[in-house]
């Protein structure tokens, strides 16, 4: 395969702006592929949260590097920024400097990636092979490997209990609001003086459920219930106190006082089955037993990869997860939170399919436990490897704060979280090194909020981290 063919990276997000920082840093040809009219394009839909973890945590290193010698301004590390920030104040610049710009294609949208004149059933001659990347618009780009950063934002989770849509979901689309709608500004008339029901138990609900208790106390007639399938909501109140970054602790904190309060109703237990629409405009819910019925329903219940652009590429998936095979155990949720994730690249990422890699939310399939640093890892080893540099592919690093939670199981008994001080993971983060890898010393970060009066924050990609 010629060497002067690209790396196609798939995606202009922070992990995908990542990738190709770190492959101009070594001095590899790429191309960004983005979908959207700009870089960040699914960050900037969540603009107006607020990360929970600050500046210094959310900068990727090769990324500050280039953005440091052209005279960039850092923004103060200590601070958390909002989604609208992170795209304007680091994104934006990073796409816009002379070793990516010329290489990053906007309106260019991913249809299909494969071998160039090889099915997926076909063995003879395929690793020499490029790769033919074919965009939405019928051109093709020819590739020497492909970096799959696309995301998962774009296909988000059913609200149906048993992963297909509910009976009626379709039908009662028009009431159905995206994760992490903008409560309290552009979306605000939507919301106000009316009932709204929120569907799911991670922080993209947590923080959608804290702005409408704001706009409850601020308009009459505001309501809010809250609908989850597990048995009580400790999992999504989390570590509180002793998580390791604050504003993330203090999100449990705070919804759990407005469920208290009686400002959030809390119904647990609640199994979506269907959705029906009434004829006086509200929407009803129903689990089989019991029925709910609002305005407006919010859909907070993770997101999932779409695998079929890649689906005459050779994959070795998880059949659970659909992460990597390798990487499946490393992210379960039912054993690991955001932060007991170990340290994983290129080895974990790898697929039968040489040169082809997710990095990224997306490499989590449908794991909710994703954190921006850990991406910015995967990127790092992967172009490593792509460079020939194995040393420095399999020196993996990364040093994740901890929860104060030990997985995202739905929690159904009254006690499942242990009452010691630091949770049952311990009271501060720790760092780990993963079998025959370096140890962590790198950090996580890139979780949203909501504003920093209420402290609350929700998850962007996976919805348990973000």
């Amino acid at each position: 395969m010629s060497t002067a063919l690209p790396v196609v990276v798939i995606g202009a997000g922070p992990v995908g702006l990542a990738a190709a920082a770190h492959l101009a840093g070594r001095g590899l040809p790429f191309t960004v592929l983005e979908a959207g009219d700009g870089p960040a394009a699914a960050v900037r839909q969540w603009g107006h949260v607020r990360l929970f973890s600050p500046w210094r945590y959310n900068i990727d290193t090769a990324a500050r590097r280039l953005l440091a010698d052209a005279g960039w301004a850092e923004p103060d590390l200590e601070v958390l920024p909002t989604g609208a920030q992170l795209a304007a104040d680091y994104l934006q610049p990073l796409a816009d400097l002379p070793a990516l710009k010329p290489h990053v294609r906007y309106g260019a949208r991913v249809e299909a990636v494969t071998r160039l004149g090889v099915d997926r059933l076909r063995t003879a001659g395929r690793e020499d092979a490029p790769f033919l990347v074919r965009l939405a618009d019928g051109t093709d780009v020819i590739a020497k490997a492909v970096i799959d950063a696309s995301g998962t934002w774009t296909t988000p989770n059913v609200l149906g209990a048993s992963g297909i849509p509910a009976r009626g979901e379709r039908a009662a689309a028009g009431f159905v609001e995206h994760a992490l709608p903008d409560v309290l500004g552009a979306d605000r008339d939507r919301f106000a003086g009316r009932r709204t029901l929120v569907i799911g138990a991670g922080h993209s609900a947590a923080n959608t459920l804290l702005s409408l208790a704001e706009l409850a106390e601020q308009v009459p007639g505001t309501s809010v219930v809250w609908a989850i399938r597990a048995g009580n909501a400790a999992r999504t109140y989390g570590g509180e106190t002793a998580d390791a970054l604050p504003a993330r602790g203090a999100l449990g904190t705070r919804l759990r006082e407005h469920v208290e309060a009686g400002v959030i109703e809390l119904v647990t237990g609640f199994s979506v089955q269907s959705l029906a629409a009434s004829g006086d405009g509200r929407v009803t819910a129903a689990d089989g037993t019991r029925e709910l019925t609002a305005d407006r329903i919010v859909s907070a219940t993770g997101f999932r990869p779409d695998h079929s652009l890649v689906a005459e590429l050779r994959l070795d998936l998880d059949p659970i997860l659909g992460s990597t095979r390798a990487l499946a155990p490393l992210i379960d949720p039912n054993e690991h939170s955001c932060g007991t994730v170990p340290p994983h690249g290129v080895d974990e990422l790898s697929h039968p399919e040489p040169g082809f890699y997710a990095v990224g939310v997306k490499s989590y399939g449908r794991a909710p436990t994703f954190l921006l640093a850990t991406g910015y890892e995967q990127a790092r080893s992967v172009v490593a490897a792509l460079a020939g540099d194995w040393d420095a592919a399999r020196d993996v690093q990364l040093d994740l704060p901890e929860t104060g939670v030990c997985n995202s199981n739905p929690i159904v008994g009254d006690t499942t979280i242990a009452a010691t001080g630091g949770g049952c993971c311990g009271p501060a983060p720790v760092a780990v090194a993963a079998p025959g890898r370096g140890l962590a010393t790198g950090i996580s970060g890139g979780l949203p909020s909501a504003p920093l009066t209420l402290l609350p924050v929700t998850g962007t990609g996976g919805d348990c981290c973000g």
